[in-house]
């Protein structure tokens, strides 16, 4: 009852209203289409090189859209390890990759970031300049994981 009441009252004066001249901005968002697509995608690339794995994508707040473990994913870990890293790259709205090479570099302090996975293999999927998800992979290498993922993202690009 009490709940009802604020609700009305609130409701009453105004205070869920926005100012007239309060902005909104819209955030666009893959479909889960989309996103399986580029799950399918990342498949088909990790298939044809023989690196089976784990491929997840989010949307732009970093929450699982889609995700796919290929039969003998390498890494255990990676069911884990890539929703992670595409959560990091929605975050960040840059390549997961881009924290590891800083921590190795001149930012150290990048590691403080908790609760991201800071290695390569997970991308920003970026339409008409906006993060609208990430795309992270796990397989065996850094450099596999990273190519499994470009070929996912490259569904937007077409």
């Amino acid at each position: 009852m009490m709940i009802k009441t604020c609700l009305v009252a609130m409701t009453t004066f105004g205070a869920l209203a926005l100012p007239l001249s309060a902005e909104v901005r819209m955030q666009p968002v893959i479909t889960l289409q989309t996103a399986q697509d580029v799950v399918d995608a990342a498949l088909e690339k990790a298939a044809a090189e023989g690196w089976p794995g784990v491929v997840a994508v989010t949307d732009p707040a970093g929450d699982l859209l889609a995700f796919a473990r290929m039969d003998d994913a390498a890494v255990p870990a990676g069911v884990t390890v890539a929703p992670g890293k595409a959560r990091t790259a929605a975050l960040f709205a840059r390549p997961s990759g881009d924290l590891e090479t800083a921590i190795n570099g001149s930012r150290a302090a990048a590691a403080t970031a908790g609760g991201f996975v800071m290695m390569k293999g997970g991308l920003p999927l970026i339409v008409d300049g906006q993060v609208v998800g990430a795309i992270g992979v796990s397989a065996d290498t850094p450099d596999h994981d990273q190519a499994i993922a470009e070929a996912g993202a490259a569904v937007l690009a077409e």
